[in-house]
């Protein structure tokens, strides 16, 4: 690794390493932290596909690395993992004045704000799309075969990353995407501290609205649980199969019977997810 990275541990696991990492971002002007599991075949491969998961309101990147057991498949697969923290942290970076969860630390909504005070440090989609990118590129054996998918905020996250960014990624999926934010209360909340008053200027974080105009038609799957408690007020994930049918973008949506909004739900499907994404990286 290269001096600007301070690797925080190493944990080997099926016959990898995961290692979480430390570094000064220049996009969100503050220390941030992300995990990377480098699966067996890092030790002897000079490039290998990378996968980045965005999680959820509240998350670090520990939920991911802790709780999806992704790791075995992963490692089968030789897939590089790549889990950033959900927002920017530390001193000086300003947080919900209400102290609620879904604002502010761990819900930065992966947008790059403009309205004071959050529009030094709340730039996550530039850190997710650029700058760290460019940082796992250069200081680990990953090559430019990227796929990205995320849960919930993180779900809603992934989705506009690669709406936005057409032939960046070789694959997106999501797990409970809040998928039209610019018309639920997390999103309308969120949005409109981090992007201000103008609904418009919205729509262009909201997959909703990106799947009509995008130039690139990459495949999309979507796990939803039927029993998701935030289902019918935040996620509404029938709008996006109307906006997907009406530009006739492919996507696929799986509701799953009895399966909630928790990671037991993530590590259910996780193995099918990294699946989809090692067949589009492998082609």
């Amino acid at each position: 690794m290269t001096d600007p990275l301070t690797t925080l541990s190493e944990t080997r696991v099926f016959g990898g390493w995961l290692k979480r990492v430390r570094h000064r971002s220049a996009a969100v002007d503050c220390d941030m932290t992300f995990a990377v599991f480098l699966p067996p075949q890092a030790a002897s491969a000079d490039r290998l596909p990378v996968f980045y998961w965005l999680s959820g309101l509240t998350c670090t990147d520990e939920n991911f690395t802790q709780k999806a057991g992704a790791f075995r498949a992963a490692a089968e697969l030789g897939l590089v993992i790549v889990a950033p923290d959900t927002s920017p942290r530390g001193e000086g970076v300003p947080g919900d004045p209400d102290g609620s969860w879904d604002f502010g630390l761990g819900a930065g909504f992966y947008v790059d704000a403009t309205e004071e005070p959050w529009a030094r440090h709340y730039r996550m989609h530039d850190y997710v799309t650029r700058e760290l990118p460019a940082l796992v590129e250069a200081n680990f054996p990953v090559g430019d075969r990227r796929s990205i998918a995320g849960h919930s905020m993180g779900g809603h996250g992934a989705l506009v990353c690669a709406l936005k960014h057409p032939g960046f990624y070789k694959a997106v999926s999501a797990f409970a995407p809040i998928v039209n934010p610019a018309a639920v209360p997390w999103g309308e909340k969120a949005f409109g501290r981090y992007l201000g008053p103008d609904r418009d200027r919205w729509l262009e974080w909201d997959a909703c609205a990106l799947i009509g105009q995008a130039p690139e038609r990459l495949p999309i799957l979507i796990d939803q649980g039927d029993r998701d408690g935030f289902l019918e007020v935040q996620l509404r994930p029938q709008a996006l199969v109307a906006a997907a049918e009406a530009a006739g973008h492919p996507l696929t949506l799986r509701l799953q019977s009895g399966y909630d909004h928790s990671y037991f739900f993530i590590s259910t499907f996780i193995e099918d997810h990294l699946r989809h994404h090692a067949a589009a990286l492998a082609g």
